[in-house]
C-alpha cells in the first residue's frame, strides 16, 4: 500500500497548507485563491481570490484570515463581509517576492521573501525576515538570509525558519518585543552555497528546506524543495523520516482531527510556466505517528 493519498488534485501549485477550524486550507499561486477542505479533501472550497498570488497564510487574535499577496508585496486580510483589505506594505523592504509567514499569538507576522527574482533566474541574493506588527508597521529582524522561507514558532518561544538555499535550518529567541536574538543553527545539511550564479548554487544545495510544520516531540517537518521529499529532522540535522511521494513536495502541514495527518502540497517542479499552464498541483495525505505542535 503507498504511504500517501492524494486528497486534492487540478489545481496549480499549492503552499503554505494549515489547519484551521477542522479544516486544511491552503494558497494556490496560479489560480489565485485560497482554498480550504475537509480532511478527506472532500468538500473544497474556494475561501477568497487574491489578484496578486495569495502565499503565506495565518489568523490574527480577532480571527481575520492575513494573506501574503505575493505580486504586489502586500499583506491584506479577510474582512467579515469577504472582502479584501490591505493590512501592510512591504514593498519598500524587500528585494523579491514575499512568501510564507506565521502570525505569532500577539498578532505580529513573520513574513519571509524570495532576495531576488527566482523565477527570471537572477543570481542568487541575501534575504531579509520581516515583522509585521499589529498595527501593520513593518521592520526588518532578520537579514543576510538565503530565500527565508516556511517558519515555525515553538511553543517554548523559539522561531524556525528555513533558509530554502542556504542548506539550514535557523533558530532565533523571540524578544517581547517580537525582535529577535540568539540566532544559531538548529539544522543544516551542508554548507552554504559559495555560488551566486542559481544553477551552480542549487547544485550545492543537499537540502532545500521549504514549507514547514513542527511535532510535539520537537522535530520538523520539512519540505525539500529540490528532493522529492518530506523529511522529519531532529535539532542537530538528523534526518528521521523520509516521505517520497514520487513528485515534487514544497510544503507541509500537520493537521486532521488527532494532528496525525501530515499534509503535503506536491507538484512536479516549481517553475512558473510550467505551473501556469498546467493543473497538476495536488494535495497529498500521510498518516503519522507524532501529532501537531506550535505554529501555524
Amino acid at each position: 500500500m503507498s504511504e500517501h493519498r492524494t486528497i486534492v488534485e487540478g489545481l496549480s501549485y499549492l503552499e503554505c497548507p494549515r489547519w484551521h477550524e477542522g479544516r486544511v486550507w491552503f494558497s494556490d499561486f496560479y489560480t489565485n485563491a485560497v482554498y480550504s477542505a475537509a480532511a478527506d479533501g472532500s468538500d473544497l472550497r474556494v475561501e477568497v481570490k487574491v489578484p496578486q498570488q495569495p502565499s503565506g497564510i495565518g489568523w490574527l487574535p480577532d480571527g481575520r484570515l492575513l494573506i501574503v499577496s505575493m505580486r504586489d508585496a502586500k499583506l491584506v486580510t479577510v474582512e467579515p463581509d469577504g472582502s479584501l483589505s490591505e493590512y501592510a506594505d512591504l514593498s519598500g523592504h524587500v528585494g523579491g517576492h514575499p512568501n510564507d509567514m506565521v502570525v505569532h499569538p500577539s498578532g505580529r507576522a513573520y513574513v519571509g521573501e524570495f532576495g531576488f527574482d527566482l523565477m527570471a533566474g537572477a543570481p542568487m541574493q541575501e534575504a531579509r525576515l520581516l515583522c509585521v506588527e499589529p498595527d501593520g508597521t513593518v521592520r526588518v529582524v532578520a537579514e543576510e538570509m538565503l530565500f527565508p522561507n516556511g517558519s515555525v514558532i515553538t511553543d517554548d518561544g523559539r522561531l524556525l525558519v528555513c533558509e530554502t538555499f542556504g542548506n539550514r535550518v535557523t533558530a532565533f529567541d523571540i524578544d517581547e518585543d517580537g525582535s529577535l536574538g540568539n540566532r544559531r543553527v538548529f539544522a543544516e545539511f551542508g554548507p552554504a552555497p559559495t555560488e551566486r550564479d542559481l544553477e551552480p548554487a542549487l547544485a550545492q544545495v543537499v537540502v532545500a528546506p521549504d514549507g514547514c510544520c513542527l511535532d510535539a516531540e520537537g522535530g520538523l517537518w520539512v519540505a525539500d524543495a529540490i528532493g522529492g521529499r518530506a523529511i522529519r529532522v531532529l535539532e542537530g540535522g538528523t534526518i528521521e523520516r523520509s516521505v517520497q511521494p514520487g513528485t515534487g513536495v514544497f510544503a507541509c502541514m500537520l493537521g486532521g482531527d488527532d494532528g496525525r495527518t501530515l499534509f503535503l502540497c506536491a507538484a512536479p517542479d516549481f517553475h512558473e510556466e510550467a505551473r501556469t499552464n498546467a493543473r497538476e498541483g495536488q494535495l497529498l495525505a500521510v498518516d503519522v505517528d507524532v501529532p501537531h505542535a506550535g505554529l501555524p
